[in-house]
């Protein structure tokens, strides 16, 4: 299997950013019909201006297409397509996130302040879906480590809390799709997850600020975890002492735990999670699931000593 260590690059081997830009152009415009179909096009889209970022995969990308139109977003509804089909409403500007609790600086910051401040960076993750489907998607956005660094956390704080917006006007599956969730929608990391260079708060993909049906404005990235723990559209972020729940094990904790590592060897109650569909890559793409989602040499050390099939 490819190895996901960041590898070291020449700047040789940098593709120019106008050959780039001329590829977006050529993707962006493929799939403008595409989006427009599924109400996508209804969000305004603008170019991110990016450095290139040492954590990255040498994988062939999912098509755009497919990252926009197939993805879990359940505050616009239960099929894949629904996020794309039902969030043109949805207004990511203005938009605010509130961080509090365990830290010296609290304070509710502007998204697009924040994007001037902290340098975005380009980053091609593979990402793994509890559903056993995968993609490898090029993400743009900054550490959360940053924002952390930016409010100080206190010492004895050791989890930090996500919670989304609640708009049932702009959000349909809020207000009946999926009446089994509590909203909103929350998740949780360890504080040294949390703080690891490969996670991830994403403004963006594919070179442009992310659409409405995959997280807009922000959205959290942890690539060693199954998918559901990107809670996307976060309005709020809580440092504790306490273990946070997720919407997913408060929902059903026999399915679905806090850590959600990508772990081969546990299965899901109901199917296997030994491989996985490629998305993008033809009906019977399939490939071996790797433990940590192939970021193992990365992040096991956080997970010394533990059980990983109790800690699910």
């Amino acid at each position: 299997m490819p190895s996901y260590r960041p590898p070291k690059i020449r700047s040789s081997e940098i593709t120019p950013r106008e050959v780039y830009l001329k590829r977006r152009e050529f993707l962006g415009a493929a799939t403008l019909g595409a989006m427009a179909l599924y109400g996508a096009g209804k969000a305004s889209a603008a170019a991110l201006s990016t450095i290139k970022s040492k954590y990255t995969v040498d994988e062939k990308l999912t098509p755009i297409k497919d990252v926009t139109t197939y993805n879990n977003f359940y505050e616009f509804g239960l099929d894949k397509g629904d996020p794309a089909a039902l969030s043109g409403k949805f207004k990511p500007l203005p938009w605010t996130i509130k961080v509090d609790g365990m830290v010296n600086k609290p304070g509710t910051f502007d998204i697009e302040a924040l994007m001037k401040e902290f340098p975005i960076e380009e980053r091609t993750y593979r990402m793994r879906c509890v559903e056993a489907w995968s993609m490898v998607i090029p993400w743009n956005g900054f550490p959360l480590a940053s924002l952390l660094d930016k409010v100080e956390p206190q010492g004895s704080a050791k989890y930090v809390a996500f919670e989304t917006v609640v708009r049932p006007e702009e959000m349909p599956g809020q207000a009946g799709f999926f009446q089994s969730l509590a909203w909103p929608y929350v998740e949780g990391l360890r504080v040294d997850e949390a703080r690891h260079p490969l996670t991830l708060l994403a403004v963006g993909l594919y070179g442009e600020t992310l659409p409405n049906q995959n997280g807009a404005p922000v959205r959290l990235v942890v690539p060693w975890k199954y998918g559901f723990k990107g809670i996307k559209s976060i309005v709020r972020i809580t440092l504790t002492d306490q273990q946070p729940k997720n919407t997913w094990q408060v929902t059903n904790s026999q399915e679905y735990g806090f850590y959600a590592n990508v772990n081969p060897a546990v299965d899901h109650p109901r199917w296997s999670q030994a491989s996985e569909r490629v998305i993008g890559g033809g009906l019977f793409a399939r490939r071996d699931t790797e433990m940590f989602n192939g970021y193992g040499a990365e992040v096991a050390r956080l997970y010394a000593g533990m059980d990983l099939a109790r800690n699910y």
